[in-house]
């Protein structure tokens, strides 16, 4: 199996989607922090899966050295443990208003001087601060709220629904696993899952694990189509990473593992048109009344220990090729 060829593709094909997620509001999304993320995931992934630092630089074609040092610039910060070295930078050029780079160094003085220059000159170009004088002289300073796009205030509501989504899907879980499924700052985080419970759509126990017992979405919503998306997303996802973990394997999970994808080509008055166009509604009604029923069932029968059950997550999707151009004006 040509693996580097699979990855291309599927690497463009997201970046297709991360493209248009940033200007689906009809708004450019800040994507600064976009490569650096996707570099620290996969790292972290990558470790998971057993790989040593040695070749894990390799695999991106770094030597050691170097990619330690990128490591070292967007892990966790000596001086304050805990913290990304961008987020503790970030946080404290906001708590304490404009802060020369030497009063900087200061602070940081257990980080890497040229790691936390490179932090420095990565959030200047990514406009997440402003700067002016020069060398130690210079004086950093972050937005305030009122410069700050609309988007980026964030939306209480949206975010639990991303919440509501991981939790239902891969709880119970903790903050700190929550917090790897969904990013973003604690303390809307912390917000919206106060929220969620008062509201009941999750349950925090004594040990701070939060689950769900169904999630709902409306179709069409305006709010919550974010989580909405990211549900598909990783259904596909999940269900393509566990297929690889069985690759190969004859048994009755492998058999119920995996998708298929089917194509379609009619045209008006093909006698199997109506069918066709309305597959998905009624494959989506079907999946809607069985889930109903399970949940009904749920609701007054106790669920095994988690390690005792099976879940089952189905995708069901369609798309309409061939009339792309009446939704793909350009955006200044």
């Amino acid at each position: 199996m040509n693996t580097e060829v699979l990855i291309d593709a599927i690497v463009r094909q997201t970046t297709v989607l991360i493209a248009q997620l940033a200007t689906a509001t009809g708004v450019r999304t800040p994507l600064s922090h976009t490569a650096n993320q996707v570099f620290v995931d996969l790292v972290r992934e990558l470790k998971a899966q057993g790989m040593t630092h040695a070749v894990i630089a390799d695999m991106f074609g770094l030597a050691l050295r170097t990619y330690h040092k990128r490591m070292q610039r967007l892990s966790e910060s000596e001086t304050f443990r805990g913290q990304s070295l961008w987020t503790a930078v970030l946080k404290h050029v906001q708590e304490n208003g404009p802060t020369l780079r030497a009063d900087l160094l200061v602070r940081f003085r257990h980080d890497d001087d040229a790691t936390l220059r490179g932090v420095l000159n990565d959030m200047v170009e990514g406009g997440v601060l402003y700067t002016s004088g020069t060398g130690d002289r210079t004086l950093y300073r972050a937005l305030d709220e009122s410069e700050l796009p609309e988007r980026w205030s964030g939306d209480p509501e949206r975010l639990a629904h991303m919440l509501w989504v991981a939790v239902y899907r891969f709880g119970p879980l903790d903050l700190e696993a929550l917090e790897k499924i969904v990013p973003g700052a604690p303390a809307a985080r912390a917000v919206a899952l106060e929220q969620l419970v008062r509201d009941g759509r999750i349950t925090r126990d004594d040990c701070g694990n939060y689950g769900s017992a169904s999630c709902f979405i409306p179709v069409g919503s305006s709010q919550g189509w974010e989580a909405s998306v990211f549900d598909h997303y990783q259904a596909v996802v999940t269900a393509i990473c566990r297929k690889l973990e069985l690759r190969g394997e004859k048994s009755p999970i492998a058999e119920q593992v995996g998708g298929s994808t089917y194509r379609f080509t009619v045209w008006p008055g093909h006698p199997h048109q109506e069918e066709v166009s309305s597959l998905l509604g009624e494959l989506r009604a079907r999946i809607v009344q069985l889930r109903e029923r399970v949940e009904r069932y749920n609701a007054v029968h106790d669920a095994p220990e988690k390690d005792s059950y099976q879940q089952f997550v189905a995708y069901v999707g369609t798309t309409r090729l061939g009339d792309e151009h009446e939704s793909s004006t350009p955006r200044d």
